[in-house]
């Protein structure tokens, strides 16, 4: 699940830091561009006239070496403009370079003078060393013997001369060794089979601090995904110095040391153990307060590593006083320095002893605010921290309290995995909801200022037991909250309260038991189809229409209490033969003389949506009858239908009516069939439409001119409790 941070990130930015520091000692700026045929032309015969005079001036003569001086500077200056190194290298310059890295053979007349000793050396290293900048060169200057002259250049200081020449040369030497091996594991292993390391090594201990710059710049990249390099390295004794590096006041000089030592590292577990017990955690520590951003980056990915898998190296580091410079560089507006921070704190976050720590030091804020981050790996490194965190009982509060749990649901995350973690982590949360911090989360609805109270309500609604909705909502306010965010003039806010009411609807109706049908004061009786408005037996007419309709008191005593009170009561139809029907057409009245006993979906349900499933749930447990067992409801009647039956209390008729019409609800006539509802009290029909409002209401809210129909109901409190009850199935 963990997005693993690419140690090689760095690399491009050391590169373009090589080539910087290369050009520092150029005192001359020349701009060559190679647009045109004429500078092309111009550019290559430059190139072979200094490429002829290094060729011809291989030897000790002060002439010979001044000319071999100008010539490898008017090279390295050329060199600094890469539109027209491949210019440079076509004219011949990399074996006239390679030859100058080393001196010339003594000659007859030279009298042990010396002139410009080390100096055309430099000047060669330092323009291969541009040169090598782009990776299609470096195999070539390799090839041509260039390996083992820089390495001996290392060396040059063992001549019992520590001159700022000779100083310089080194330098230069590491410098190209650095830029040849980027990225080049062929090279990277040649130059440990050159004999480069260990001088390298020894030069981490010079006084000069460009030389240990340089040497340590060069390390770094050998050690990079090279195991037989870092083995050496270590096995050469550099980890103690490159520690003592960590502590040097110079920026330039810590961050190559971290570097170093995050490359040696990585992947490495032995080494990693290896550097711990040097000593480095306390410095790499320290290195977190840096006034240097480099520095400081190095230094939380390097904790990253080490606190990936020693759970003991984990505590250690927080225990040393990591976790509040990572929480402030969580807040930085380098978003390098904040993605390795929530790197860092992302792997210390997965010790059960560090995420109460992490929270209450004020990282769940900035970690939160990570999530906004168009950075996929900033925004994973964030979520993953924060699924760390989820994993303690005495963050759940926290975490709902300052509105975590909607900042997770409404993150627009970037890679999958993100998603997932994130997924996890409302999981995590979810497990939670019980006991204290349930007790908690319910003294924050009672006594928090109300946008907190909101918050936790909201959270509630998603994560709470389908065994606490009446203790949190009905005990403890938390409906009125989620009602009131309806009733808000902030869009966001109506779209969190009508997503949570969905939530907590979904759970309740799935999960809890259907309202059973009220009973029948009586047997209910069923003569069966052919006697539906047959004369036979018949003892009471309707006029329906000026039709006739022939009935059985029985059967309607049986059926109805409107009907049992009309032949059972103190009525004027008690003892009538002839009873007129009026406001009720004849097609209406027959079909709700045929209504019959429903006991499943019928076969137009279909696949349902998990709307039109809570429609089929609340709508199928009343099952009162007259005649038959065989009648169907279609949409072009269902209303008129819907009319009859709540006119004569048949509520098993009026529930089929209502689902019948439910299927029909859309974004155009909701409103229309809520206001149905209310007229008929149909309940199940009125709790459908608040479902699909809830469900829809983005769209709705967005509709031009569009009131909704809830507005007006919620703010009815005197309402609140029969929505608890019927909608939410919340037992009173």
């Amino acid at each position: 699940m963990e997005l693993h941070r690419r140690e090689d990130q760095g690399l491009s930015s050391e590169r373009k830091g090589q080539k910087r520091k290369l050009e520092e000692e150029i005192d001359e700026e020349r701009e060559i561009s190679m647009a045109s045929g004429d500078a092309r032309q111009a550019l290559l015969s430059e190139v072979v006239a200094q490429v002829n005079i290094l060729n011809s001036a291989f030897s000790w003569n002060e002439a010979d070496r001044a000319a071999a001086k100008r010539a490898t500077h008017v090279l390295a200056e050329l060199a600094k403009n890469e539109e027209v190194v491949n210019g440079i290298v076509e004219g011949g310059a990399v074996p006239a370079l390679v030859k100058h890295l080393q001196s010339p053979p003594p000659g007859k007349d030279d009298r042990g003078l010396k002139p410009f000793e080390h100096e055309v050396e430099k000047g060669s290293a330092f323009a291969l060393g541009l040169l090598a900048v782009k990776p299609e060169h470096q195999q070539l200057i390799v090839d041509n013997g260039a390996l083992l002259h820089l390495v001996n250049l290392l060396d040059r200081h063992n001549d019992g001369s520590s001159s700022r020449a000779v100083n310089s040369v080194i330098r230069r030497a590491a410098d190209a060794i650095t830029n040849l091996a980027h990225e080049n594991s062929r090279i990277k292993t040649r130059v440990r089979l050159e004999g480069g390391i260990p001088p390298l090594v020894e030069l981490l201990e010079l006084t000069d601090t460009k030389v240990q710059r340089a040497a340590a710049g060069a390390l770094r990249t050998l050690a990079f995904k090279n195991d037989e390099n870092k083995n050496q390295i270590v096995e050469c004794n550099a980890l103690p110095t490159l520690i003592l590096m960590l502590l040097s006041e110079d920026a330039a000089i810590h961050y190559e040391a971290v570097g170093v030592i995050g490359n040696l590292v990585h992947s490495s577990p032995n080494i990693k153990k290896e550097v711990l017990s040097a000593g480095a955690l306390q410095p790499v520590i320290a290195l977190l307060s840096s006034s240097c951003s480099e520095s400081q980056r190095e230094a939380a990915l390097l904790l990253g590593q080490f606190a990936a898998t020693d759970s003991d190296c984990k505590v250690h580091i927080v225990q040393r006083g990591a976790v509040g410079p990572l929480i402030d560089m969580l807040q930085s507006e380098d978003v390098q320095l904040r993605e390795m921070s929530a790197f860092a704190l992302g792997r210390l976050a997965q010790d059960a002893h560090n995420q109460a720590g992490i929270a209450h030091s004020g990282g769940l804020l900035p970690l939160l605010k990570l999530l906004d981050s168009k950075n996929g790996s900033l925004q994973h490194n964030a979520a993953f921290a924060l699924y760390g965190l989820a994993d303690n009982v005495d963050n759940v509060s926290d975490f709902i309290r300052v509105g975590g749990v909607q900042k997770l649901q409404d993150g627009e995350f970037i890679v999958q995995a993100t998603k997932d973690c994130v997924a996890k982590t409302l999981k995590r949360l979810e497990e939670k909801i019980h006991g204290r911090v349930l007790k908690h989360l319910l003294y924050l609805l009672r006594v928090a200022e109300r946008s907190v109270q909101r918050r936790v309500a909201l959270a509630l609604a998603h994560l709470c037991s389908p065994d606490d909705p009446r203790t949190i909502f009905i005990d403890n306010n938390g409906l009125e909250l989620l009602l009131g965010l309806l009733g808000s003039t902030n869009n966001k806010q109506q779209l969190d309260g009508a997503v949570a009411l969905y939530k907590l609807a979904n759970k309740a109706t799935t999960l809890s038991p259907v309202d059973a049908a009220p009973p029948s004061p009586t047997p209910q009786v069923y003569l069966g189809e052919q006697y539906v408005n047959n004369s036979t037996l018949s003892d009471v007419i309707f006029l329906v229409e000026g039709r006739r309709f022939y009935a059985h008191r029985i059967c309607l005593l049986a059926s109805s209490d409107a009907f049992r009170a009309m032949f059972d009561g103190g009525y004027r139809e008690k003892d009538a033969r002839d009873i007129e029907i009026p406001n009720i057409r004849w097609e209406v009245f027959e079909l709700m003389m045929r209504f019959y006993k429903f006991y499943g979906p019928p076969k137009f349900f279909g696949n349902p949506s998990p709307c039109n499933l809570k429609i089929y749930l609340v709508l199928f447990p009343f099952n009162r009858f007259v005649y038959t067992g065989s009648v169907v409801v279609s949409l072009d009647i269902a209303q008129d239908l819907l009319r009859a039956a709540d006119q004569y209390l048949l509520e098993g008729l009026k529930r089929l009516c209502e689902y019948t019409i439910a299927q029909d609800i859309s974004l155009e006539n909701v409103a229309s069939m809520y206001e149905l509802s209310e007229a008929f009290h149909a309940v199940s029909l009125r709790n459908t439409c608040i479902l699909f409002i809830l469900e829809q209401f983005y769209k709705l809210s967005r509709r031009p001119g569009y009131v909704l129909p809830l507005t007006g109901f919620c703010s009815d409190y005197s309402q609140w409790s029969v929505l608890s009850c019927e909608f939410f199935c919340i037992a009173p």
